[in-house]
């Protein structure tokens, strides 16, 4: 397996494919986004790693420059920046997961590992492609988390099922409105005794 790493900071670029040799796959890396384009372009490769402050070309440039290239490559993106309207504009430009700085080495692992998965399953039921490359969504994604829904029939709130499988919470949240869309999940509130009503999530059974 091959990664690009795009990051302009040496120290995490270094750290990086550190972690890549961890897992015994080659990688190659990139100082910018238009380094990390020209790259893509010149190479083979089986996910992306993108930092989103870049000079030159930002992360949310060079994720929309690689989908132009590419609909189906998994592309995470790097940052520290945990704002909800950042990570819909990145999935908006088709990102596929976030990791949060710091970066630890086996959260980013079992992600690289569970997206190339995904992105190789073969047995995803064929939607409209327009519908999905129009709003930024990943059928594989998509199937993964329907799947935990159907397979867990009680409420969930975004953050279990997050955790539980291994994508970042903007992008379970994402994913979970679209269905809600959709209308093939519900959504269920909680009253807690302590703090605010808590939203949780299942799949609607007609």
């Amino acid at each position: 397996m091959k990664i690009l790493i795009i990051d302009n900071d040496e120290a995490l670029r270094y750290m990086l494919t550190e972690f890549c040799k961890h897992a015994e796959w080659d990688s190659e890396t990139a100082v910018n986004g238009r380094d990390g384009v020209d790259k893509f372009l010149s190479g083979s490769f089986d996910v992306i790693l993108v930092d989103y402050h870049m000079p030159e070309m930002d992360g949310l440039q060079t994720v929309r420059e690689i989908r132009k290239l590419n609909q189906t490559i998994p592309i995470l993106v790097l940052t520290v920046d945990e704002r909800q309207e950042i990570a819909d504009r990145f999935l908006e430009e088709g990102a596929t997961d976030f990791a949060l700085k710091p970066v630890k080495a086996p959260d980013l692992i079992s992600r690289i590992r569970l997206h190339v998965q995904i992105a190789n399953m073969k047995h995803v039921q064929e939607e409209d492609e327009d519908v999905f490359t129009a709003k930024g969504i990943s059928k594989g994604t998509l199937h993964s988390v329907a799947e935990f829904l159907k397979n867990h029939r009680d409420p969930h709130s975004v953050d279990v099922i997050s955790k539980k499988i291994g994508l970042a919470y903007p992008t379970v949240y994402r994913y979970l409105m679209h269905l809600l869309e959709e209308g093939k999940v519900k959504q269920v509130v909680s009253h807690q005794k302590i703090g605010r009503p808590k939203k949780l999530y299942k799949w609607y059974t007609h």
